[in-house]
């Protein structure tokens, strides 16, 4: 039974792919069974930091949230694909306005 389950947290933990010849890492998709444990560090964090904020978030307050220098654009650039790909993934919602918000 322990093997079973260790199979399936295997496959259910995102998995490292290549793209452009560079390792990345796959987010998963959110379902009943996969936890918010198997998502990176730093999609962990912004899904707590747009919790936590009770509420609705653009990117740029998400990383003020996070401590990243958001009047640099090189800080805040890398951060506005991630709450993006959540949402793609249905960790997070995007409201028309363009800010994010935690699904229910």
């Amino acid at each position: 039974m322990s093997e079973q389950i260790a199979d399936e947290h295997f496959l259910a933990s995102p998995v490292p792919a290549q793209v452009g010849g560079r390792a990345v890492r796959l987010i998963p998709h959110r379902t009943s069974d996969v936890e918010e444990t198997l998502l990176p560090p730093d999609y962990q964090r912004i899904l707590a930091t747009v919790r936590q904020a009770a509420g609705r978030n653009m990117a740029r307050q998400v990383g003020e949230l996070l401590g990243v220098d958001v009047n640099v654009r090189a800080g805040l650039e890398p951060l506005r694909g991630k709450p993006v790909r959540l949402v793609d993934r249905g960790w997070l919602r995007k409201l028309p306005d363009g800010r994010f918000s935690t699904r229910l």
